[in-house]
């Protein structure tokens, strides 16, 4: 009996384990789903920021920024939390791949608790940050990238600022966020007449770059944060089922273990029925 007691109440603490995961994993679910929405309208404000560049600099060529050396400067953007299987250690795994054809020593920014926890012994980072845990956390950890930005310009006025994260389909990327418009392509005006300005040209690229950069950290921390909840599913699916299979299992044991039992108390009782006719006949 106590071995089956034993058993049941492993089989309860199972159970409720497998309730807690398949909560976080509705919860999951409905973060892609908010974020499905978010990214779509991302997707728009970056779309009509780079068409408009694109038309601005095939009249102003000339103010295409150049390339020039600077101390690069990686964004790492991992998870805040666990639960997400290789997440992180892929991340990390690309950027020392990506880091061993770089001949210039990197300067790192890392996002997220859970990626920084795999590379605190890295000398080369600069800040750490906490990651967004729900998209409405986006705007704050926004806001402190920039200021850390703000800071190490100030100690590194030259510097090209790369980001390195998650993108769905894509994998891991790479995108150079810093100067803007390099990598963009030369095209011919689409116009006869080139944009009316309020602003004077090098003004209009400056405050487009900025819009460039908000637009493209937005749409970087939305792309990572929406592939994180993505490998917490299978994760956590994965982790189910293998919880539901152990406690079928359990189960199983605790049958054979009470049909045991019934064995054993049916023999006790012929048993206990054979002695009491050898004693009447007696």
């Amino acid at each position: 009996m106590t071995r089956r007691q034993d058993l049941q109440d492993h089989h309860q603490n199972l159970n409720e384990i497998i309730k807690i995961l398949d909560a976080m994993k509705m919860l999951a679910y409905l973060e892609t789903h908010k974020l499905s929405t978010f990214m779509d309208a991302q997707h728009r404000v970056f779309d009509a920021i780079n068409t408009a560049t694109t038309d601005f600099l095939s009249f102003y060529p000339e103010m295409q920024p150049k390339e020039s050396q600077a101390i690069p400067v990686y964004l790492l953007i991992g998870s805040e939390r666990g639960f997400c299987g290789d997440f992180n250690q892929d991340l990390m795994n690309h950027h020392i791949e990506q880091s061993l054809d770089t001949p210039i020593k990197a300067t790192l920014i890392v996002v997220g608790r859970k990626l920084y926890n795999l590379m605190k012994d890295d000398a080369d980072i600069y800040a750490q940050l906490d990651g967004p845990n729900v998209v409405e956390e986006v705007p704050t950890v926004l806001d402190k990238m920039i200021q850390v930005f703000a800071k190490l310009q100030q100690q590194q006025p030259l510097m090209s600022l790369y980001s390195v994260y998650h993108s769905g389909e894509q994998g891991i990327i790479s995108k150079k966020l810093l100067p803007p418009f390099q990598q963009q392509p030369q095209y011919s005006p689409r116009f006869p007449h080139p944009p009316e300005l309020n602003l004077s040209p090098i003004d209009f690229l400056f405050d487009a770059a900025e819009q460039y950069l908000f637009a493209a950290l937005h749409e970087l921390l939305y792309s990572s944060l929406l592939e994180e909840n993505h490998n917490r599913i299978m994760h956590l699916e994965g982790a189910v089922k293998h919880l539901e299979n152990v406690a079928d299992e359990l189960t199983q044991q605790c049958n054979t273990l009470r049909r045991e039992e019934i064995t054993e108390e049916i023999e006790v009782i012929l048993l206990n029925a054979s002695s009491g006719d050898d004693w009447t006949s007696g």
